[in-house]
């Protein structure tokens, strides 16, 4: 199964000045006034309202938060006019992923509903979008849970290769439902919160180890398959288990959490001590989990930190600056002590790829390594100059048309380090 190969373009990404002076009142973006307050009718916590702020200590890019915020917004709309798309009709509204295996993919649908979802208020077609992005994921369900998301549609928007799921996908795709719910309800056309935990729920049947309580690649990998033992490093979003604890009550969920968690503790411990960092896979999870030996999924870098770790920066960092949780923290603070130190300070050596010793793989640049470094860097007081750094370097560089992944995550890098990202808990 290859459902996460990627035929990555490792093109520099060229550093450019921001289009930080972007007509924002131009329909269907809210004015900068506008979007900082909940309108009648309107989502309740609009981009930029800053309702619910991060745990204390946690730092902030440098500047106004308006200016920080227009910027965010920048990025948005051009990773939307990039990317957000209506090409096979229905209604639905689709994420194109031009440098992925397939048009479309799970990531990618899962990607579009959190941004949309939590861009709403800065633009005022967040809500027709999303639900767009619903009608889509409720239309290409997994042929082996109809209850999760098929992972793979080819250009005319069909399921390939199985329709089975990958669970990324569905982890964001059930994360953007409950931000849906606390944004706008869930009376209107979808029950989004009914949605979202037949979307959990079908999650744990399907993609959580019962035995390990550590997500599974997807649906396909079932007991006896060769893939059962093995976990993606990029999946273990702990601030999602949270979320999805909170919406269903369910204490499954705090177990997941906690597995994950000890899991990245453990590999960083005894695996990258002097780095923090993260393999793509982890094998064994039934006995002594280690990296990856070689191929196990993708690539013979899968036990390095490589295309799917890149994200973990970005993942473990979410949870460390929303819950404060002192492992997240701890774990974040290792990656970003470590990447600092390897740079000097400087965003621009960062590489896409490293040994989990801190050796780089090749001397690529790509947005979907540098940006989650940011969101690291937001848990450290003494890395201010750094996070600007790294904010100035993510502001600058201009959404690439043809990576989709690099601009996703360089996206939603930038909305967690802005400060605009939020759990939905208690809904």
């Amino acid at each position: 199964m290859t459902h996460q190969q990627r035929r990555r373009a490792l093109s520099a990404l060229v550093a450019t000045a921001s289009l930080i002076a972007g007509a924002l009142t131009a329909a269907p973006y809210a004015t900068a006034a506008s979007y900082v307050t909940a309108a009648p009718g309107g989502p309740a916590i609009p981009f930029g309202s800053h309702q619910i702020p991060y745990v204390d200590g946690v730092l902030k890019p440098s500047g106004s938060q308006a200016a920080i915020d227009r910027q965010v917004i920048d990025k948005y709309k051009a990773w939307k006019a990039a990317f957000v798309q209506q090409n096979c009709g229905n209604g639905w509204y689709e994420t194109l992923s031009p440098d992925a295996d397939h048009p479309y993919v799970g990531e990618g649908q899962g990607y579009g509903m959190v941004v949309t979802a939590l861009m709403a208020g800065a633009d005022n077609d967040a809500k027709k979008i999303f639900d767009g992005m619903v009608k889509y994921v409720l239309a290409h369900h997994s042929s082996n849970n109809s209850g999760l998301l098929a992972a793979e549609q080819d250009k005319s928007c069909k399921s390939v290769d199985g329709s089975d799921s990958a669970t990324d996908g569905d982890l964001d795709v059930a994360y953007g439902l409950l931000l849906a719910d606390r944004q706008w309800g869930s009376s209107g056309a979808y029950d989004y919160k009914s949605l979202a935990v037949k979307h959990i729920n079908a999650i744990k049947k399907s993609e959580v180890n019962p035995t390990t309580h550590l997500m599974l690649l997807g649906d396909w990998s079932t007991p006896g398959e060769s893939h059962y033992w093995i976990s993606r490093s990029s999946d273990w979003m702990t601030d999602h288990f949270r979320a999805f604890k909170s919406a269903t009550g369910d204490g499954t969920w705090d177990s997941v959490r906690v597995a994950h968690q000890n899991l990245i503790t453990s590999q960083q411990s005894k695996y990258a001590s002097n780095t923090g960092l993260l393999a793509d896979f982890v094998v064994n999870t039934n006995s002594t989990p280690k990296p990856a030996p070689g191929k196990v999924l993708e690539s013979a870098n899968d036990g390095d930190y490589g295309w799917n770790a890149c994200r973990d920066a970005w993942r473990i960092g979410a949870d460390a600056v929303t819950s404060g949780d002192a492992a997240s923290l701890a774990s974040a603070r290792k990656l970003n002590g470590w990447i600092k130190s390897k740079t000097g300070g400087d965003p621009g050596k960062i590489v896409t790829g490293y040994h989990l010793n801190g050796s780089a793989l090749d001397s690529g640049k790509d947005m979907a390594f540098t940006a989650p470094f940011a969101v690291a860097a937001l848990t450290d007081p003494g890395s201010q100059a750094w996070l600007d750094a790294l904010w100035s370097k993510l502001a600058a560089s201009p959404v690439d048309p043809k990576l989709y992944y690099g601009a996703s995550v360089q996206l939603q890098s930038m909305i967690v380090a802005s400060g605009n990202y939020w759990v939905p808990q208690g809904s």
